[in-house]
């Protein structure tokens, strides 16, 4: 439905509002490309100026990142998440490997304690995607699969502080793994999560403890491992 309203600062917020909610809702998930901005004025109704000035906001938050001749793409599910991105950027990679290895290990002993029966079949669905992505040899694809193996594990916590804080995490720690991964998998950099899953599936927190803290990314930085 068109939005209206003769007020342009209250109709730029309502757009800022949907916008916002098709990105945290995954509808537009990050690095995908949002809809131009021609489209979205017919999608929603409103004058481009007010689209625009709705879009900026939002890049401005650092939810959307607008690339001069190439679109607009969503950077982060939340503007906590963006201001990470921008936070984070530079870090030292061997201490985003650390942060996560911590949390990682704090998720999968909760997990194994708490993980339900629905959580195991997540856990069997996205460790089956993990492997078939790697034996795909699409490193993107593989990135994507391994991130969505240890939200999984993060999940089955039923800690929201915590799942909170490493869906906010999720693009750095993407980022970092893409950066780790590069373009080409290694075979000698390949790191089971087979094992991680068997120990959530034993209720065994302290092996799943120590298993999600040996492999903090889904390959070994710079092939030498990072744990």
């Amino acid at each position: 439905m068109p939005l209206t309203s003769p007020r342009r600062s209250a109709l730029a917020d309502q757009v800022i509002t949907q916008l916002r909610a098709q990105i945290t809702s995954g509808e537009w998930p990050v690095g995908s490309r949002i809809p131009t901005e021609p489209e979205l004025v017919e999608q929603l109704g409103v004058a481009r100026n007010t689209v625009r000035e709705a879009v900026r906001a939002l890049a401005h938050n650092g939810l959307l990142d607008i690339r001069q001749g190439s679109g607009t793409y969503v950077a982060a599910t939340s503007e906590l998440a963006g201001v990470m991105n921008r936070r984070f950027a530079d870090a030292d990679p061997e201490h985003v490997a650390e942060l996560r290895s911590a949390l990682e290990a704090a998720a999968a002993k909760l997990a194994a304690r708490r993980r339900t029966d629905h959580d195991l079949r997540q856990l069997d669905t996205a460790l089956e995607r993990r492997e078939r992505a790697w034996e795909s040899g699409a490193a993107t694809a593989f990135v994507e699969a391994d991130a969505t193996l240890h939200m999984a594990v993060v999940a089955a916590s039923h800690n929201e502080v915590l799942a909170e804080l490493y869906a906010d995490l999720g693009g750095v720690l993407r980022e970092f793994l893409r950066a780790d991964v590069g373009d080409v998998l290694r075979p000698e950099a390949y790191v089971d999560h087979a094992r991680l899953v068997a120990a959530i599936r034993a209720g065994d927190d302290e092996r799943a403890a120590a298993e999600a803290s040996t492999h903090p990314f889904g390959c070994r930085l710079n092939a030498q491992g990072a744990g």
